[in-house]
C-alpha cells in the first residue's frame, strides 16, 4: 500500500490555525472571561500554587493575554516546590520563539512545557489562551474539565506507581526496582515505591537523590473548548485521595468559582479528614456574554461514566488516558505522555 493510500485512510485533522480562522470568519473573536477561586488546608505545609491571570504574549498588548494556574505539591521539603513556582513559567516562555503568531504560539506551547535538589515536587501547570487549554503534569496532582455537557474528563495522567502499570514497566525496564516497604519480619506495607529512594511517584521535579528512574518529563494535553465554556478543577492529591473526579465536579456545580473551591476542600475534609495538604483551584472559562457559568442540568448517575472516571482510575496509562467524549463541546488538539525526551522532540 502506497503512502498516498495510507494518508487517505486517516481521518482528516483540523489544524489549530484553521479552528482559529473559523472563529474569525464567524466573528467569534471575543475571548472568554476567566474567573477563579482558591482554597487550601495545610497539614505539612508543602503545597504551593500559582495564579497569574494577566500574562501577555506581547508585553503591553492586552489582545495577547493568557492565564496560568498551577499546583505544586512538594515532598521531602519545600525547596523544589518553591523553585518551580518561581521559575517554571519563565522557563516555559523563554523556550518559545518571540514574534510569532497566536496559533504558532499555541502549537509551540506543548513542546515548551517539556522543559541539584534532593527535595521534589509534583506539578500540574495550566495555560489558558482564549478557548484553548494546555495542561502539563508530573506526579499525582490532577486537573479535570467539567464541560457544559456535564461530562467530567481528566486532562492529566497520574504518575503513582501503584496505579500506573506503564510507568512501573518503564522504571523496571530502566533498571529500577518497584516494591513496597519491607518492615521487620519481611512484611510489605504501604504503596508501591521506586528503589533506590523509596518515592511512590515515577515522575516529579527535583528528587536528584533517587536516581535516573524518576523523570521530570510531563504528560501534556491540549484541548479547545466550544464557546459554551467549562470549569477546571486543579488540585493536589489531598483532594483526589478523598474524592473522585465526578464527586469533586458535582459537589460544586452551579456555584461561583471562589465558593466552589472552598466547597471542594470542605467535601474532601468531610470525606477523609485532614491527612495531607489539600489545595484546590477552580477556574471557570465563561462566554463573554454571560456573567457566570451556566448551571449544568442534573443527570441520572451513569454507572459506566463513574467506572471510567472514578477515584484514581486503574487504567490511567499514557496511551489509555480517558478521552474527552462530549462531542461538539471539546476538541482534542494534542496529547503526549512519553517519558523519553528523544521521542518528544521528533518532528
Amino acid at each position: 500500500m502506497s503512502q498516498a493510500d495510507v494518508s487517505k485512510m486517516k481521518p482528516p485533522l483540523v489544524p489549530l490555525a484553521t479552528l482559529i480562522g473559523r472563529e474569525l470568519r464567524n466573528e467569534k473573536v471575543e475571548k472568554p472571561f476567566v474567573k477563579f477561586g482558591q482554597a487550601a488546608l495545610a497539614k505539612k505545609g508543602e503545597d504551593y500554587f500559582l495564579i497569574k491571570p494577566d500574562c501577555q504574549r506581547v508585553p503591553g498588548n492586552p489582545a495577547t493575554s493568557f492565564s496560568v494556574f498551577a499546583i505544586f505539591d512538594g515532598h521531602n521539603g519545600i525547596s523544589a516546590a518553591i523553585f518551580a513556582k518561581e521559575n517554571l513559567l519563565e522557563n516555559v516562555l523563554s523556550a518559545i520563539p518571540q514574534g510569532i503568531s497566536r496559533d504558532e504560539w499555541l502549537q509551540a506551547l506543548p513542546r515548551a512545557l517539556v522543559a541539584g535538589e534532593t527535595s521534589g515536587t509534583t506539578v500540574t501547570f495550566v495555560v489558558i489562551d482564549g478557548w484553548t487549554i494546555t495542561v502539563a503534569s508530573v506526579g499525582d496532582s490532577r486537573c479535570i474539565l467539567d464541560t457544559q455537557g456535564g461530562v467530567v474528563s481528566l486532562l492529566t495522567v497520574d504518575h503513582r506507581l501503584e496505579e500506573n502499570e506503564e510507568e512501573r514497566e518503564r522504571v523496571t525496564a530502566s533498571g529500577g526496582e518497584v516494591g513496597r516497604l519491607n518492615v521487620f519480619g519481611g512484611n510489605e506495607v504501604g504503596p508501591l515505591r521506586c528503589w533506590p529512594g523509596g518515592l511512590c511517584l515515577s515522575r516529579s521535579i527535583g528528587d536528584t537523590d533517587v536516581g535516573e528512574f524518576i523523570v521530570p518529563i510531563p504528560h501534556v494535553k491540549q484541548v479547545k473548548l466550544s464557546n459554551a465554556g467549562g470549569r477546571l478543577i486543579i488540585a493536589s492529591d489531598g483532594i483526589w485521595d478523598a474524592l473522585s473526579s465526578d464527586m469533586a465536579a458535582q459537589s460544586c456545580r452551579g456555584l461561583p468559582a471562589e465558593l466552589a473551591a472552598k466547597l471542594v476542600v470542605k467535601e474532601a475534609l468531610r470525606s477523609r479528614g485532614l491527612k495531607d495538604d489539600t489545595t484546590c483551584l477552580v477556574v471557570d472559562i465563561i462566554p463573554s456574554d454571560q456573567p457566570v457559568l451556566p448551571p449544568i442540568p442534573r443527570k441520572k448517575p451513569n454507572v459506566l461514566s463513574s467506572f471510567l472516571f472514578g477515584k484514581r482510575s486503574q487504567n490511567s496509562t499514557n496511551k489509555t488516558t480517558n478521552k474527552l467524549s462530549a462531542v461538539g463541546v471539546v476538541e482534542e488538539l494534542f496529547e503526549e505522555g512519553s517519558a523519553m525526551l528523544a521521542e518528544r522532540f521528533i518532528s
